[in-house]
């Protein structure tokens, strides 16, 4: 259960970097060239696509994580994140503008990390116990 906990943990951070480097590589040319508008960058089915993977990955890894530290600090951090990247996606740029999407989006999945990394070490921390243990 530790390997399949560490990968997902290892897989949810890959795919917040994935999401970062998205906003990040499509809000260079937006700022550098507006006039092109950078559309094959700006698909929204890119965003959606991401969050479809995120979102289980995420919810998967922390569950299992969180039985096995029963932090309630990562659990909370890893849901705020995912909360703010679904707010982003259903309110979108129309509310926000294409610059604050992309930066909310960031901080989002700036949560989503931290709080994989921190699930991931403290899984393969020696102190850490089952909760399932714990009866």
């Amino acid at each position: 259960m530790q390997n399949s906990q560490t990968t997902l943990d290892t897989a949810a951070i890959g795919l917040s970097l994935v999401c970062v480097a998205h906003c990040l590589v499509s809000l260079l040319p937006i700022l550098l060239l507006q006039s092109l508008g950078a559309a094959f960058l700006e698909d929204e089915r890119i965003h959606f696509g991401i969050a479809m993977f995120v979102l289980p990955t995420s919810i998967f890894a922390l569950s299992l994580g969180f039985r096995k530290h029963g932090k309630y600090a990562v659990a909370i951090t890893g849901l705020l994140g995912l909360f703010v990247l679904l707010s982003v996606l259903i309110i979108g740029k129309e509310t926000l503008g294409e610059i604050g999407e992309k930066l909310v989006t960031v901080v989002g999945t700036i949560f989503i990390a931290y709080a994989h990394f921190q699930n991931f070490l403290l899984g393969r921390s020696e102190s850490c116990r089952s909760l399932d243990d714990s009866g």
